[in-house]
C-alpha cells in the first residue's frame, strides 16, 4: 500500500496575484484532507529574503508562509528554531519546504539530517508539500533544477519521494533575441547523460498531487512536459491526463 501523500507546486508567486495567493485554497484543501493542524517549515531555500543574514531571512520567510497557512487554520513554524531539527520532523503533522536556491537547501538538509528525517516520515504516511525548490528536492537529485550553485552541497542526492526528476517552473517560451540555450535543450542534455532517468517538467501554476497511490497534475489548465531516454517520445500531459507511469519510472 502506498503511503505517500504529496504536494509538490511549481511556483509560489503569479503576477498580479499574493504570495502562494494562486495555490492557497489547494493547500488550504490538502491540509484539510489529510487534517493537518500544524506544520514543520524548511526555510534553507530562502538565502535572500533579509539583507541582515541568513537568520534574519529565514525569520522573514517563516513570516511570509505562517500568514498564509493561519488564513486557514494552520499553525506553521520554522525549523531553523528548533535545536533538534531531525526530532522536529517526527512532532509534527507535515513538513512544508520553501522556494529559493536548490543547492543551499539541499546542503542544509544534509547538513541537518532533514533530509532522511523527512524521506522516513513521507513514506510512512506524513503529508509533505513543497513548491519550486521545495518540488525538485522530492525527485532524486537536485539536477534539474533552474538555480545557480552559489554552495556545493555534500552530494546531488535528494529525497526520492517520486522515481522521477522535476522541474519547477517549466517554460518552453523561446525569445529570437535570445542566443543561449533553451530550457528543453539543457533538460534534453540531462537526459543524454543519464538515460535511465524521466523529468517532470511542470509549468507555473500547476502542481503534482500523489494521494491514495494516484498521480495528478492539477491546477490551472497548463500542460505537463515529460522527457524520457528517446527525444522523440518527448510528450505533454494535461490535468485529465493518465500520468501514473511516471511512478514506475
Amino acid at each position: 500500500m502506498d503511503k505517500r501523500n504529496l504536494l509538490l507546486i511549481s511556483n509560489s508567486t503569479m503576477r498580479g496575484e499574493a504570495y502562494l495567493g494562486w495555490c492557497k485554497d489547494m493547500i488550504a484543501d490538502f491540509c484539510r484532507r489529510h487534517n493537518v493542524k500544524k506544520v514543520l517549515f524548511v526555510p534553507y531555500a530562502g538565502v535572500s529574503l533579509a539583507p541582515n543574514g541568513l537568520t534574519k531571512s529565514y525569520d522573514a520567510y517563516e513570516a511570509k508562509v505562517a500568514a498564509v497557512y493561519k488564513e486557514f487554520g494552520v499553525k506553521l513554524t520554522s525549523v531553523h528554531h528548533k535545536a533538534l531539527p531531525v526530532n522536529a520532523v517526527y512532532d509534527t503533522d507535515c513538513v512544508a519546504v520553501g522556494g529559493g536556491n536548490t543547492f543551499h537547501l539541499v546542503r542544509e538538509l544534509q547538513r541537518t539530517g532533514l533530509m532522511q528525517a523527512i524521506r522516513q516520515r513521507a513514506f510512512d504516511g506524513m503529508p509533505y508539500m513543497g513548491w519550486s525548490a521545495g518540488s525538485n528536492v522530492a525527485g532524486p537529485t537536485l539536477c534539474t533544477t533552474n538555480d545557480m550553485p552559489i554552495v556545493m552541497p555534500a552530494s546531488f542526492d535528494c529525497m526520492g519521494l517520486v522515481p522521477f526528476q522535476i522541474n519547477p517552473h517549466y517554460t518552453d517560451f523561446f525569445d529570437p533575441k535570445h542566443g543561449g540555450e533553451t530550457r528543453d535543450d539543457r533538460l534534453k542534455e540531462y537526459i543524454m547523460v543519464n538515460p535511465k532517468a524521466t523529468v517532470a517538467a511542470i509549468r507555473e501554476a500547476t502542481a503534482l498531487l500523489l494521494e491514495d497511490g494516484k498521480l495528478s497534475l492539477i491546477g490551472k489548465p497548463n500542460k505537463m512536459k515529460v522527457f524520457k531516454t528517446k527525444m522523440e517520445n518527448t510528450k505533454e500531459y494535461g490535468l485529465r491526463s493518465n500520468i501514473d507511469f511516471l511512478l514506475k519510472a
